[in-house]
């Protein structure tokens, strides 16, 4: 049996990489905010390392590449989106088109808020490499499954059938994406008043005589 002066040393433990206090929801917040400001395509892992005040491979510790991050980006702004068209469609259970289009807008624009600097890059992306083009075909199916909503509400009678449904569906999109614009979240205007304010403008202007 050893005495105490002679046992091993205790090994340190595995000092963590990458810069203290930088988690991988940090690194993503500030690519996206840069990849905003300058264009995913003008920015780079070194700007973006600049930024945060560490070096490029304790970005690398958390993302493999650029593509990575605006991968992360784009899921997380389609993620979000998808589930709001989801709850949207199955709400109010037994009720009309009309009703679920509602939901589905006001939901659509509370996520948008809750996730404006990502919905802000996937608004802007245009297909320049596979990636983005996938994006573009999620982006393309939750419009179609609105555009299915709008028909149902212009068949139904819920909305006002002297404007095309695909009218209609360009009008919604236009005013819910222009939000990404101007909206300033943390402003005199809260998320749930924002969303409430765009759906009763935009349902007061589409619903027809027989639905209001």
């Amino acid at each position: 049996m050893t005495g105490e002066s002679d046992r091993a040393p205790a090994p340190h433990p595995r000092r963590p990489r990458g810069r203290p206090g930088h988690t991988r929801d940090d690194v993503l917040r500030h690519a996206i905010g840069l990849f905003n400001r300058r264009g995913y395509d003008a920015a780079s892992i070194s700007d973006l390392a600049r930024e945060l005040g560490v070096t490029k491979s304790a970005v690398f510790y958390h993302f493999d590449s650029k593509e990575s991050m605006l991968a992360a980006a784009l899921d997380e702004a389609l993620d979000a989106l998808s589930d709001a068209v989801a709850d949207g469609e199955q709400a109010v259970g037994g009720s009309g088109a009309y009703d679920r289009l509602r939901s589905t807008v006001q939901a659509a624009v509370t996520i948008l808020v809750q996730h404006l600097p990502a919905v802000t890059l996937l608004l802007r992306v245009r297909g320049n490499s596979p990636l983005e083009q996938q994006a573009l075909k999620r982006r393309r199916d939750l419009d179609d499954r609105i555009a299915v909503l709008v028909q149902n509400a212009v068949q139904e009678g819920g909305i006002r059938g002297d404007i095309a449904p695909d009218v209609i569906s360009r009008l919604i999109f236009g005013m819910v994406n222009s939000l990404t614009e101007w909206y300033q979240p943390g402003g005199a205007v809260d998320e749930g008043t924002l969303a409430a304010s765009v759906t009763g403008v935009l349902f007061e202007g589409l619903a027809s005589d027989h639905g209001r």
